[in-house]
């Protein structure tokens, strides 16, 4: 015989004494709650041990959204616009502009226009003034009352938060043969014990206690609790990693000059990159001052290589163009001016902050996105310690089969593209080498220089199975509910 909770006894022991459908209100009535979620719930236990029918049916109703529920309060939009045409007929656009809000007067002469009201000469004209009237009153009666079977839903739905269209689910319980035989005499309620404290275990009254029965089998819901985003997540995550490696993290600005951005790391000043197409400008400030000697430094390397052995880039190199301010197009910059502050002192840094492309956006790309930076400088730093010190890094990601192959980079030689194995594939997560003397020797850096960087969202899209990009940054709570715990 099922063993069944107070609420469920005295719910069953009301419906014996009918045996037709009762409605929530009549549950309520008949033991004497005035909480919806008690019945709800004793209905349910009493249905899942078959001594009750539920009967579920649901009806289609409307209600006032936020621009609803402002019409109804202030009066719809296109009759405030009309009242006032009608108290001033010589109202040109211009007194509309001044006497509405301007996110109202367009979008209200936009109502109008489309119920006969034209504009003449800036002037306001129109014909049919009481069918005017007559809708703007069908339809404010509409709000005041909304009707799912009211002809001007389909107008209304039309509108942007006018109204909602919900579904109303209604709640009916009918006894069973199996609750209608269910004995009368174990419908008594009885003083349960539901948990159990040190308290009561301190006592003799457990003994003799009847406690609550649980039964395991029943379907729970899972508790919600607040959690990390999986971007910020896995940003934790790879500061963790790197910290635990021994590096220090930079932080630093997004506001940069073409010079640092691009000059300081040998990119030709008429790279593609640096096109408008590509990078974000700015209009304030749209000039930086640099240091003249670094900027002379700069243009050596540039038009002939400086010091360094090199032929540089040949052509004319512009300082104006060096000063120009922008918004990062890689965390880089950052990394190259810590090494210009601390140019004879050995270091590993890392980065993980936004950068900035003026990309199309679709599955793979984005505008605005994280990009993971680091440099190893040191005494003897080469090309095996920077391939060991990735390997490392993305074994402690989850990742341990990392292979690299050669590549091409304006500031770096030899180049290098780090790629690692999922799922069977090799797939390509970022770019490093070593620095090139036209990169260090400007700034007096005279030991070797590893960096590495790497866009955080293709390994993010790695880490949580995507396909596209966007879903990182859609406000899907039931998407984010399930990601996994990085």
């Amino acid at each position: 015989m099922a063993e069944l909770t107070n609420p469920e006894r005295r719910m069953l022991r009301a419906l014996q004494t009918r045996h037709d459908e009762w409605t929530l209100d009549d549950i309520l009535e008949a033991c004497d709650w005035n909480d919806q979620a008690i019945a709800a719930s004793a209905g349910h236990g009493l249905s899942n041990h078959g001594l009750v029918k539920t009967i579920k049916t649901s009806k289609k109703g409307v209600i006032l959204g936020d621009e609803g529920l402002k019409a109804a309060e202030f009066g719809l939009l296109e009759k405030r616009l009309w009242e006032f045409i009608k108290q001033n007929p010589s109202a040109t656009m211009s007194d509309i502009s001044k006497s509405f809000e301007r996110n109202e007067s367009g979008p209200g002469i936009g109502l109008l226009k489309r119920l006969g009201v034209t504009i003449s000469e800036g002037r306001f004209v129109f014909e049919n003034r009481a069918e005017i009237d007559e809708e703007i009153e069908l339809r404010t009666k509409f709000i005041e009352s909304p009707s799912i079977d009211n002809p001007l839903i389909s107008h209304f739905s039309g509108r942007k938060n006018l109204i909602e269209i919900v579904e109303e689910v209604y709640t009916k319980w009918k006894i069973t043969r199996e609750g209608i035989k269910f004995p009368p005499k174990d419908l008594v309620e009885i003083t349960q014990i539901a948990d159990i404290t040190s308290e009561l275990l301190q006592g003799e009254d457990w003994k003799s206690a009847q406690f609550r029965p649980y039964d395991v089998t029943l379907e729970a819901s899972m508790p919600t609790s607040g959690r990390s985003h999986p971007m910020q997540a896995l940003i934790e995550r790879i500061r963790s990693i790197f910290l635990e490696m021994g590096f220090s993290e930079l932080v630093d600005n997004y506001v940069q000059t073409a010079g640092w951005n691009m000059d300081a790391l040998f990119i030709p000043q008429d790279h593609p990159a640096r096109e408008m197409q590509d990078t974000f400008y700015l209009d304030n400030p749209s000039s930086i001052n640099l240091d003249k000697k670094l900027l002379e430094k700069w243009k050596n390397v540039h038009e002939h290589g400086g010091n360094t052995e090199s032929s540089g880039w040949g052509g004319n190199f512009s300082k104006d163009i060096s000063q120009r301010g922008l918004l990062r197009t890689h965390t880089t910059v950052n990394t190259i001016q810590y090494l210009a502050e601390n140019p004879k002192k050995p270091c590993r840094v890392f980065a993980v902050d936004r950068v900035f492309r003026k990309e199309s956006i679709d599955r793979t790309h984005l505008p605005e996105f994280h990009q993971i930076e680091g440099i190893i400088m040191e005494p003897g730093a080469n090309l095996a310690m920077l391939v060991s010190t990735l390997k490392t890094f993305y074994e402690k990601m989850g990742y341990p089969e990392v292979r690299v192959r050669p590549a091409y980079f304006p500031y770096t030689e030899p180049s290098l593209e780090v790629e690692v194995k999922w799922q069977g594939k090799w797939l390509e997560l970022g770019g490093a080498g070593i620095f090139r003397p036209e990169v260090t020797e400007p700034l007096g850096i005279s030991d070797p220089v590893c960096a590495w960087g790497m866009g955080l969202e293709r390994l993010a899209m790695l880490v949580l199975g995507l396909d596209d990009i966007r879903q990182l940054y859609i406000s899907d709570i039931e998407w984010l509910k399930n990601q996994p715990i990085l």
